[in-house]
């Protein structure tokens, strides 16, 4: 009898405004219970996804990965059959064989995050659970001498919470920058913002924690509004304590963009 056992990929893109986040959880709707769902209909069997990043509420994803083994091959056009029978804010943009054993957690190299800010005075309807408002000062070279601080290895403790299962705080930062976005309207056109700036932060490291990035996108608008100096962020990534990072920023602003494995 053979043991070998199809393995399939599926790279997924979500909005995160209306799951309780990846991991299935009884009585809520999450990205998972509704991907399995779909998937024992087409497939006849209800199989356990293995994913790349398990995503908070409200979190959005461009590039989620996520695996599964198979009792068959899959049948052709599975992406299209999901499709149609998932919500519309969940996508299969691809599902296809992957090597033998493919497990899109551990074999995942690095993950990259991006974090949208809308800043200025009024809101855009074009963003709304999109990006976070923030109608307070922001100085963009702040945040880039912030985003310069984190490359490399550095103990993240300040930007997880206090009450955590993670064992090991370090993490290495492969890349992180600021960048200015656009906002956009009707057929993909740039409109008009007034004096609206759309910031956007990428960080990809090798790992991350939870709420990571928010913390850190939180403690980082600190410094750009000047109520907190450089020299007080930079102390922080050596293992301070959670209650000496800003808050946590709220979660419709954060994308998980893409996730890398060997050899690509």
């Amino acid at each position: 009898m053979s043991l070998f056992v199809p393995t399939l990929r599926l790279d997924i893109a979500y909005n995160g405004a209306g799951f309780a986040g990846w991991a299935a959880q009884p009585g809520l709707r999450t990205v998972q219970e509704e991907l399995e769902r779909a998937l024992e209909r087409v497939l006849g069997e209800r199989p356990r996804l293995t994913v790349a990043g398990r995503t908070d509420a409200g979190v959005h994803a461009w590039g989620q990965v996520a695996s599964l083994g198979l009792a068959d091959e899959p049948p052709e056009a599975l992406g299209r059959a999901l499709n149609g029978l998932t919500g519309d804010d969940i996508a299969v943009l691809a599902a296809a064989r992957a090597p033998d054993g493919f497990d899109a957690r551990r074999d995942a190299r690095s993950r990259t995050y991006c974090y949208r800010v809308l800043a200025g005075s009024v809101q855009s309807p074009f963003e709304l659970g999109l990006s976070l408002f923030w109608p307070h000062r922001v100085y963009p070279g702040l945040l880039e001498r912030c985003a310069e601080q984190l490359l490399g290895t550095h103990d993240f403790t300040a930007f997880t919470p206090t009450e955590t299962e993670h064992v090991r705080f370090e993490r290495e930062i492969l890349r992180a920058e600021w960048r200015r976005g656009r906002t956009l309207g009707p057929e993909g056109r740039t409109i008009a913002t007034g004096d609206l700036a759309l910031l956007e932060f990428w960080i990809e490291a090798d790992a991350f924690m939870r709420n990571m990035v928010r913390v850190l996108i939180g403690t980082m608008l600190e410094v750009a509004g000047g109520r907190r100096s450089l020299e007080d962020f930079a102390a922080l990534l050596d293992g301070a304590p959670r209650e000496r990072a800003g808050d946590t920023a709220h979660a419709q602003g954060l994308y998980l963009a893409s996730v890398r494995y060997e050899g690509a």
